[in-house]
């Protein structure tokens, strides 16, 4: 017994003989496997020729992004350069700022503001050190770069704040310091500890200067500073007193006019009066006081010679 076949019935068209092909049902059903296993065949072909070009590709766009990333480095590493190069004249100019303020210079060796101990790290302890060492070892070298212009950036912001701090201070007490003859005159009397005085007739200290001028004449602060008295005094007449910080203070005697009254600022030059004679005295003049921590001193040594007329 041949066992079970198939027919199958073949037209190509109506005037064409009919076609008859008979197979066997083991036959068609190797036929099955067969096309089955071809078709397989083919799509595992397909998945995995997809796979490689897909791999190819990933491999092909990780190079790409590797290079931009080494070119973004490079980048980075130049700028550091850069940076260390701009440093360098802050570094100077610093050092040329702390020697107006009067400060000691910072020790070349402290601006380096290195560090050191295990607290730094090693290049190996990165996670990218078994797939790309040289990479590794180039982040690691600017990282410890950065790191260090950032401690450096911060000392010298810290030198330039004192230094600036030390200049304002200076400025401030040059400021302060009265500097100036308060008018223009003549000097009639010196400091003394003891002076015949012109009205008493006796000895007797004389704790200022007295500038001859005529009434009127307009009478100057001599620094920057506060008003702490602006009225009659006796003996002195009509007087003006400034604080000027810095212990120092300045009264200005026998004047005409006030100009300034109690706590109004005032500035080097400002008029702060006018020449006269009230008070106890002679004639019209200035009489001039410098006190430092209240001790009267010789306001000639802090006049500008220019200032002086004999």
């Amino acid at each position: 017994m041949t066992g079970e076949r198939w027919t199958f019935l073949v037209m190509r068209g109506q005037d064409d003989p009919v076609r008859q092909y008979s197979v066997s049902k083991r036959t068609l059903k190797g036929l099955a496997w067969g096309t089955g296993a071809a078709a397989t065949l083919v799509v595992a072909s397909a998945i995995i020729l997809g796979a490689g070009s897909a791999t190819r590709l990933k491999a092909k766009n990780l190079e790409a992004r590797n290079v931009a990333l080494e070119q973004e480095l490079t980048d980075f590493q130049d700028r550091i350069l850069t940076l260390e190069s701009t440093l360098d004249d802050v570094a100077s100019n610093d050092a040329h700022f702390r020697n107006l303020a009067g400060l000691e210079l910072i020790d070349p060796e402290v601006m380096e503001a290195g560090v050191g101990g295990p607290g730094l790290g090693i290049p190996e302890a990165s996670p990218l050190w078994t797939v790309d060492s040289t990479t590794t070892k180039s982040i690691f070298a600017t990282s410890y770069d950065l790191s260090a212009l950032e401690r450096r950036a911060r000392l010298l912001s810290e030198s330039l704040d004192e230094a600036t701090d030390s200049v304002m201070a200076h400025r401030a007490l040059l400021e302060s310091t009265p500097s100036i003859l308060p008018t223009r005159g003549w000097l009639s009397s010196r400091f003394s500890q003891s002076r015949m005085h012109p009205v008493h007739n006796r000895p007797l200290p004389h704790e200022g200067i007295d500038v001859s001028a005529p009434t009127g004449t307009p009478i100057f602060a001599a620094a920057k500073g506060r008003v702490i008295r602006s009225g009659w005094v006796v003996g002195y007449g009509l007087t003006v007193e400034i604080d000027h910080g810095f212990g120092f203070t300045t009264l200005y005697g026998h004047a005409s006019k006030l100009i300034v009254a109690v706590g109004d600022e005032v500035t080097r030059g400002d008029v702060i009066a006018q020449v006269g004679s009230t008070g106890i005295t002679t004639a019209p003049n200035l009489h001039y006081e410098v006190s430092v921590g209240g001790v009267p001193q010789d306001p000639a040594n802090f006049i500008l010679p220019d200032y002086v007329r004999n």
